[in-house]
């Protein structure tokens, strides 16, 4: 089916909330756990930046994963950012994790030559790809890790129907109407592909990892 592009920032608070409390651990630890496999992010020192990061629940994840790195954690949307900062404070992990309003390409991030860039689900909700991509470029440090994942746009309508009824059944039907946008505004593997070439990273890996999941991973020149 054809791409439908989504609203690029999630502002509404009933929105905000829905999303923040919503159970996402499976896919989340699932993401962070092929982070630390496909980009040897374990051995990395420094500081990593989330690209956006929403309430920051991969955040937490990668820095509880990943204990030696310091993780910057940026995103459009300053309602989610609060949750994420709050978060933060409840766990005491304000010295290692940090949060900060930059909305892609035009604001950046605290700071620059991250050590490890990634990015999870940021992706489909960007009317331009590039905006991620050339983010990572400009404040990854050479030779940097990126990994980003993402999800899938299902072939048809129906099939992205029925991936909402059968993974999102009981979720609030604020959850369920987003997760049909996202579908609809998702990028395909092939799609990535030719986004990748076209930002000088083509000797990233594109692979998928799930009936509806896509991750890429490489380097940063």
């Amino acid at each position: 089916m054809e791409r439908v592009p989504e609203p690029e920032l999630m502002d509404d608070e009933q929105q905000v909330l829905a999303y923040a409390r919503a159970d996402f651990a499976a896919p989340h630890d699932r993401f962070v756990a092929l982070l630390c496999e496909r980009s040897g992010a374990g051995a990395l020192e420094g500081a990593a930046l989330d690209l956006g990061c929403g309430p920051g629940d991969v955040t937490f994840r990668v820095a509880r994963a990943l204990p030696r790195l310091r993780v910057d954690g940026v995103d459009g949307s300053e309602a989610m950012l609060r949750l994420a900062r709050a978060d933060a404070q409840r766990r005491g992990l304000e010295q290692r994790v940090r949060f900060a309003r930059a909305y892609l390409p035009e604001e950046a991030p605290p700071a620059r030559d991250y050590a490890l860039v990634y990015s999870s689900s940021l992706l489909h909700h960007l009317r331009d790809p590039a905006a991620l991509w050339e983010s990572a470029k400009r404040y990854g440090a050479r030779g940097a890790q990126l990994f980003v994942g993402d999800l899938m746009r299902p072939e048809s309508e129906q099939a992205a129907r029925a991936l909402v009824a059968r993974e999102a059944s009981g979720e609030p039907e604020v959850l369920k109407r987003d997760f049909l946008w996202s579908l609809r505004a998702a990028y395909t593997p092939d799609e990535v592909r030719a986004q990748l070439a076209a930002a000088g990273l083509a000797h990233c890996a594109v692979e998928i990892v799930s009936d509806r999941h896509w991750i890429a991973f490489g380097t940063l020149p």
